[in-house]
């Protein structure tokens, strides 16, 4: 099983073998000091994960997490309490990366899109993400304005905007999808 360290709020697996094998099983983490790293690219460097994607690999049984004072094995629960309180709404978030890792996506952070997730259908280098997904609670209220501009970025960047919907109780995403038409 790979190890990673945690550090702070962000994991590291300092083998880099373990790393570029994580890496290339589905596009987890960033390899330190390659900005784009091809999918087929070997890299001699530490792999970095943010905790949506330790805690998703963790939950898969891939990875098994360590604490960077004590070499103890972190719990989940652990892992998820960090989680919790370093990113806003976290669990919400988690459920929708959860279904799309699940449904065979490769999803990464969409911030340079102002979006939670970028989604994409094969991966980094492959293909580019057609979708960007922002998670919104049920009944959260989104502006005219908000959507108007999310809809206008995506256009921009050629992409397609969504809006998911998790359910805390049952794990299960509503996605609505926006299609831009000229009238």
């Amino acid at each position: 099983m790979v190890e990673a360290e945690l550090m702070g709020s962000r994991l590291v697996v300092w083998n880099s073998e373990d790393g570029m094998n994580l890496y290339r099983s589905g596009f987890y983490g960033k390899p330190v000091g390659i900005p784009k790293p091809k999918p087929n690219q070997s890299f001699d460097s530490p792999l970095m994960l943010d905790l949506m994607e330790g805690i998703y690999l963790s939950n898969k049984d891939a990875i098994k997490v360590l604490d960077e004072e004590t070499g103890r094995e972190v719990s989940r629960k652990k892992l998820l309490k960090i989680a919790c309180e370093t990113y806003k709404d976290f669990e919400e978030g988690y459920i929708v990366y959860k279904d799309l890792r699940d449904k065979g996506y490769v999803v990464t952070p969409g911030i340079k899109f102002g979006a939670d997730f970028a989604v994409y259908e094969h991966g980094p280098g492959i293909d580019h993400a057609p979708f960007i997904i922002s998670v919104k609670k049920r009944m959260e209220k989104m502006s005219t304005f908000e959507i108007v501009r999310a809809g206008r970025l995506a256009t921009t960047v050629r992409k397609q905007f969504i809006i998911a919907t998790p359910d805390k109780k049952s794990g299960r995403v509503k996605y609505l999808v926006f299609r831009w038409f000229k009238a």
